[in-house]
């Protein structure tokens, strides 16, 4: 038999999962890894102790499943994107711990560029806002604090990867300094135009190239997962950061197809082909995907909190027991056009405003535990058509009513929360057969690389929809709610 294997190593948890040569999951692994908080906006993993769970739900996979580590032609990485880690050249150790792509240390000095007017020359060459969502400014802060004088750079005594590339780096025992354009493209240090590191961004942080990975297609020859791990070689074919993997996993290969992702956070991305488009509405220009040589940009829209809105519910005010509860509880809500602005780190795409603070609007003496678990899952529905008015925008003449949006993510599981985005975003929501759409994107990645899968047309034709929801509630009704959305999320906002 015939074998796929893909990490998914995430943001709270690293999976393993086998699949087979008709991309169905065999087996799957999981172990959680560590949050730590050692400051006030600050979120640190241990590296460490991600390769440990790497290697640990690897082994636990081909134990569960029974199959012979022979059988697995090939290796898929996905990956949480931007998070940065700069590890010693020599002895493979990692100098710090990773600073995640949540972790707002930055802050400062990415205002201090804006303040000097380079937000124009970064989305020029990367796409991207500055913000210390991406690798740059927090690799600039490691290199400050690891190598002031930057002469370990220089001579490449010292390294530097997101997720990806320092797992593959481990995997394959220092043989392998690489990165796949996906997540080089969320580093804001990567031209999308030129698909090179930029010189003069560099230049401008102070980040010697020497210290930066080779930068490939998704579908490429990564490395070799060491004999030492696993008792064989095995190649890694394909890798692309977590959401560019899911909009491959969801077959978005064509201009106008979007995909959302609703975990801790949600993520749309719109496929927009082969030319850049800049946003104005405050949208991320990124890369889509690199495969046998056709590129594809994308326009995506980055929301802080959704499922984290349910963890809050549970954890921080206890309105809930567990997270599935809320759907049922929300049910039974009242009209009372209550609006709940998840803005706990601030708010994403479209606003970038890392001042915005969370809070609940329209209280009334009456208004209980139903009430503000319907807000919470509301402001998905609404955030989702924030994105989606800004994709209308920047692409005049996209018709938001014909769109099929391609969801994935643990929050799909939930038929409440589902109905409810349909009705506030306003466009039909499709979930595919196969959830596990982001690993799946990978593993196909792997496969076509070893001559497993041909076109991406023959991927398409194999997505299947499992279940669609419809827009349930009048224009009228959508178009009130929303306004008054706008009015809550406005009151959040100092700049305003």
């Amino acid at each position: 038999m015939t074998y796929i294997l893909a990490i998914d190593q995430g943001t709270t948890s690293t999976r393993s999962i086998i699949f087979d040569k008709n991309l169905r999951v065999v087996q799957s692994s999981q172990k959680e890894i560590t949050q730590y908080f050692p400051k006030p906006g600050w979120v640190e993993h241990d590296p460490e102790e991600i390769f440990d769970t790497v290697i640990d739900t690897v082994k636990d996979v081909i134990n569960k499943t029974g199959i012979t580590v022979n059988e697995i032609v090939s290796i898929g990485i996905t990956n949480q994107r931007e998070t940065t880690i700069i590890w010693d050249a020599l002895s493979g150790k990692t100098l710090s711990r990773a600073i995640v792509w949540q972790d707002r240390r930055t802050n400062e000095y990415c205002k201090e560029l804006r303040s000097k007017s380079y937000e124009q020359f970064f989305q020029e060459k990367t796409g991207l806002l500055i913000d210390p969502y991406f690798s740059a400014t927090k690799l600039k802060w490691l290199l400050d604090k690891y190598d002031p004088d930057r002469e370990k750079s220089r001579k490449g005594e010292l390294k530097f990867g997101t997720i990806d590339s320092f797992l593959i780096w481990r995997l394959s025992k220092g043989s392998s300094h690489v990165s796949d354009i996906t997540n080089a493209s969320r580093t804001m240090m990567f031209n999308i135009k030129d698909q090179d590191w930029d010189i003069e961004i560099l230049n401008l942080l102070d980040i010697p190239v020497n210290i930066l990975p080779e930068v490939k297609e998704c579908a490429d020859e990564f490395g070799t997962v060491s004999s030492d791990f696993l008792g064989t070689p095995i190649p890694i074919n394909g890798v692309a950061g977590d959401q560019q993997a899911a909009t491959i996993g969801q077959a978005c290969f064509e201009k106008g197809m979007i995909k959302s992702t609703y975990g801790t956070g949600c993520f749309a991305l719109m496929n927009i082909g082969n030319q850049i488009v800049y946003s104005k509405n405050k949208l991320l220009t990124t890369i889509a995907y690199k495969i046998e040589g056709e590129l594809a940009f994308a326009l995506e829209g980055s929301i802080f909190i959704a499922g984290a809105v349910v963890q809050w519910l549970r954890d921080s005010i206890k309105i809930i027991g567990e997270a599935k509860e809320v759907g049922l509880l929300a049910k039974k809500a009242k009209d009372q056009k209550i609006y709940f602005v998840p803005a706990f780190t601030g708010l994403g795409a479209p606003y970038w405003d890392s001042e915005a603070r969370g809070a609940i609007f329209g209280l009334l003496r009456d208004t209980g535990r139903e009430e503000i678990a319907l807000a919470a899952l509301e402001s998905i529905g609404f955030q989702t058509r924030d994105l989606l008015e800004a994709m209308r925008k920047d692409l005049l003449g996209l018709d938001i009513q014909k769109i099929k949006l391609r969801v994935d993510g643990g929050m799909t599981q939930s038929i409440e929360t589902m109905q409810i985005l349909a009705d506030l975003s306003g466009v039909e929501i499709n979930i595919p057969e196969t959830q596990e759409s982001t690993a799946k994107g990978v593993a196909w990645l792997a496969g076509m690389k070893q001559g497993l899968y041909s076109k991406k047309e023959d991927y398409s034709k194999d997505w299947k929809v499992m279940k669609t929801f419809s827009p349930n509630i009048s224009s009228q009704e959508k178009e009130i709610k929303y306004s008054g959305w706008v009015d809550a999320v406005n009151k959040t906002r100092k700049s305003n």
